[in-house]
């Protein structure tokens, strides 16, 4: 267990610890003590949110204070750093960023050299640095900061690099909503460039309004802005752009498991499949039926995009994603990249020919409800016995014909609740009784607090 690292990075809200400058002054010290034995290079970019300003200007002070030096990037979507650590050389990248959450919260991710999220020991020595003394060095020895300006530009052109040469998006009309965040400035021209019609939303951040009305999460306002448009294609970006969430032709939403299931067709028509695909305890039953009838093997991970990437690894495949919208295609990049997953399915919609929609023939996905229920502190729900015999009930009535999952979130205080089966009726039910018994849980908990107080 590891004192401040979750299962995706540091994370909280800004002005309470771990999320403060003081702590992300020592942090980059402590980032600069265990990456300078490699290389004294560490890169850092953030999305667009207010506090990133700050923290980056924190993280800068402490690693050159530790002896490394820093190549700031400014306002880049979360892969792209990924990206740009393996290009520069780096040694390591920093990622200041809360993903989809609102401005009000902040966070810290690592890639390692080769641009994959950090191993559990690198992130066991940074905690062990952080409570050590903090020691400047030498005055001779100290870091040099320097900005890279063009890091935009080397990113849209690596985008565009995946797409294959002659193929273009002309005559398509594509909406793209960057969520006001990292995606601003380059997921549009990544589209326009390639020859597509952009409409563009979502591209004026201004600190504060990052995911507020947009985005990965909030796809209602894309899908107004597609069937007003009557354009081909809505793409979402998340805040740090590395969720896509689409809207076909028709207003319909499209996950991320809709989202694997045309990618991984695709390239088993193309003849370019190998291997299978790594969905997560979150995806539909029914994208798992529907690659076993076109022989496309199937493996869940636990949520998580470092998961998915673990078990990809592990299997030597090298498509995975989660229904939020995180897409890794390993042939391509190390880690989940919104822009570079909506190239996939252009690529798919203009070599066959077809629509979003039409690409989805084959998929019949079961009912399946979500439900967060916030706790001011998270716990286990398969832990607790009157759970236990909750989700014993549940299975009991879907009698194999759907699925029930209770898990905490890793980034947030939320338990979700999550049933799937057959008809509506069923899975609304079961959310709704198992919904009450984890806040009957809840309620139990605090309870329990004030009588010990």
């Amino acid at each position: 267990m590891r004192k401040y690292f979750g299962t995706d990075g540091i994370r909280g809200k800004v002005g309470t610890t771990p999320i403060t400058p003081e702590f992300m002054l020592k942090l980059g010290w402590a980032a600069g003590q265990v990456f300078k034995e490699n290389d004294k290079k560490i890169l850092i970019g953030k999305d667009t949110r207010i506090s990133g300003y700050m923290f980056e200007s924190a993280l800068e002070s402490g690693i050159v204070a530790a002896g490394a030096d820093v190549r700031l990037v400014g306002p880049m979507p979360t892969p792209a750093i990924a990206y740009l650590t393996r290009t520069f050389r780096a040694s390591a990248g920093i990622v200041i960023s809360a993903s989809h959450n609102p401005y009000t919260d902040n966070g810290i991710k690592f890639f390692s050299a080769e641009g994959g999220k950090i191993s559990d020991e690198i992130e066991e020595r940074i905690e062990y640095f952080m409570e050590q003394p903090m020691v400047v060095v030498e005055s001779s020895l100290i870091g040099r900061a320097k900005r890279i300006d063009d890091a935009a530009g080397r990113y849209i052109e690596y985008c565009k690099g995946t797409f294959p040469i002659g193929l273009q998006l002309s005559g398509l009309k594509i909406v793209v909503d960057c969520a006001d965040g990292a995606t601003y400035h380059v997921a549009p021209r990544v589209f326009s460039e390639l020859g597509a019609e952009v409409i563009s939303i979502g591209v004026n951040p201004d600190g504060l309004n990052i995911n507020e009305f947009s985005g990965a999460t909030k796809p209602e306002l894309l899908r107004k802005n597609v069937l007003a448009e009557e354009a081909d294609l809505g793409i979402a970006l998340d805040g740090d752009g590395d969720r896509l969430i689409l809207v076909d032709r028709h207003g319909v939403v499209r996950d991320g498991d809709d989202i694997l299931y045309i990618i991984a067709n695709h390239l088993m028509r193309t003849g370019r499949f190998s291997g299978g695909v790594v969905g997560t305890l979150m995806s539909n039953f029914g994208l798992e039926l529907a690659f076993s009838e076109t022989g496309i093997g199937f493996s869940r991970a636990a949520v998580g995009d470092r998961y998915v990437n673990e078990k990809l690894m592990q299997h030597g495949w090298v498509l995975g994603g989660e229904p939020s919208g995180h897409i890794v295609c390993r042939s391509i990049t190390t880690t989940g990249d919104g822009i570079i997953a909506a190239l996939q399915v252009l690529r798919a919609m203009v070599e066959e020919g077809k629509s979003l929609d039409e690409l989805l023939v084959g998929l019949v996905k079961f009912p399946q409800k979500l439900k967060n229920i916030r706790v001011a502190k998270r716990f286990v729900p398969n832990e607790e016995p009157a759970l236990q015999k909750a989700i014993a009930v549940a299975n009991e009535r879907l009698n194999g014909l759907g699925r029930v999952l209770l898990r905490a979130s890793g980034t947030e205080p939320l338990i979700r609740v999550m049933v799937e089966g057959r008809d509506d009726q069923t899975v609304d039910e079961l959310v709704d009784y198992l919904v009450e018994e984890v806040n009957s849980v809840v309620s139990a908990k605090a309870s329990l607090i004030k009588q010990n107080l």
